[in-house]
């Protein structure tokens, strides 16, 4: 099924093996081919159109290098059921505010976007049309890697004379609408969209992320329409994150119909390499809101008592787990933790229904450094 997917390129870079009994296997490469299933077997009792993200493990065979790794965590989003680039502005609406939540400017990160369709409508009066077409997007996505001689071998090898590697360059070679529009009319359906796509990016005050380039067109088999992927402009990093149009996807998994879906991936390893060289990647200490800390092993059925009220209370607790230690060891782990208070089971003061509370951030000679409070009263904390 991936094969059917993703084109036999693809599978090259998955995890494939046969299980013991003979079935073809692989470790997840991403998550679209579930959000599928799910839609189908859902069927009609899903209400359309469906808004849908993951953060998903995926596992591509691949050499390990900046910003590639074998294993990664993957954030996904799909829209389901919208035929219209108002679901592709949505999308790159999305990624555009991450990038910016995360300290990321325009300045830093551009958006490639074109349509699979400027590369179809010129190939097609050329006969690269059904099953001839998807390797020739294999090839054309490999052009930041290769080559152009490369290139030129590689479509040659696909059975395309000369005349017809003459336009795919024409083609490619277009960076503006204006000239889109030029070659291929006002009227066409992809000068169209991607004019459309542009006028609502300016309304919702992302288009300065947008860069219009033909050469883009994601080597996955079964994009459609509007493609697109993030680069970092200083070029140092692979693609950020890239997506676009799918509306035959589901006819692979037997939909009867047509369903427009459109969606991106963007996985963490680039992003975190781009962050770190930005210096944005955030410095995220553990975060502790007490410790509990029984005074001896006799108190630990307490402690655990406490424990379990604050965390039902919503704080995040840890408690002293090895026995024996000093008080003064206690102390100072729970400072290393960075937690804000400190709280001491004690006989006299559990006796008496109370823990002893140390507030760890507070200056010594502050009112409210250390106090009683009853073990009922710890939602007050």
């Amino acid at each position: 099924m991936y094969k059917r997917k993703a084109g036999e390129d693809i599978t090259k870079q998955m995890y494939n093996f046969k299980d013991k009994d003979e079935y073809d296997v692989a470790l997840r490469p991403e998550m679209t081919p579930s959000l599928a299933r799910l839609i189908l077997k859902r069927g009609k009792t899903m209400l359309l159109p469906v808004r849908w993200f993951t953060v998903a493990q995926c596992w591509r065979f691949e050499t390990i290098q900046l910003g590639r790794k074998r294993e990664h965590y993957q954030w996904n989003m799909d829209v389901i059921g919208v035929g219209s680039v108002t679901c592709e502005v949505e999308l790159l609406g999305a990624i555009t505010s991450f990038f910016s939540r995360v300290g990321l400017k325009s300045s830093d990160v551009g958006i490639k976007v074109n349509s699979r369709k400027v590369l179809q409508q010129v190939l097609e009066p050329l006969g690269v049309v059904g099953d001839k077409f998807a390797p020739v997007c294999v090839v054309v996505d490999k052009l930041d890697k290769l080559t152009e001689e490369e290139v030129h071998k590689e479509l040659t090898a696909l059975s395309l004379g000369p005349e017809v590697i003459a336009k795919i360059t024409e083609a490619l070679s277009i960076r503006d609408l204006a000239q889109l529009e030029s070659m291929l009319g006002a009227e066409n359906v992809a000068v169209v969209e991607l004019k459309q796509l542009w006028k609502l990016a300016e309304a919702y005050g992302f288009a300065d992320w947008l860069i219009f380039d033909a050469s883009v067109v994601r080597g996955l088999a079964y994009y459609t329409g509007v493609v697109f992927e993030a680069f970092d402009r200083e070029k140092q990093f692979r693609a950020i994150c890239g997506g676009g149009r799918y509306d035959g996807l589901l006819s692979l998994y037997g939909s009867k119909e047509v369903i427009p879906a459109a969606g991106f991936g963007m996985g963490d390893v680039v992003i975190v390499e781009l962050l770190k060289a930005k210096g944005l990647l955030p410095d995220l200490p553990p975060q502790v809101d007490v410790m509990v800390v029984p005074f001896d092993e006799s108190l630990r059925p307490a402690a655990c008592q406490v424990a379990a009220k604050l965390r039902l209370l919503g704080k995040r607790v840890e408690i002293q787990l090895i026995p024996k230690k000093k008080i003064g060891w206690c102390y100072e782990l729970a400072d290393r933790v960075g937690a804000q208070q400190l709280c001491l089971i004690a006989p006299d003061e559990w006796s008496a229904g109370k823990v002893r509370i140390k507030n760890l951030r507070l200056p010594e000679d502050a009112p409210n450094k250390q106090f009683d409070i009853e073990f009922d009263k710890l939602d007050q904390l």
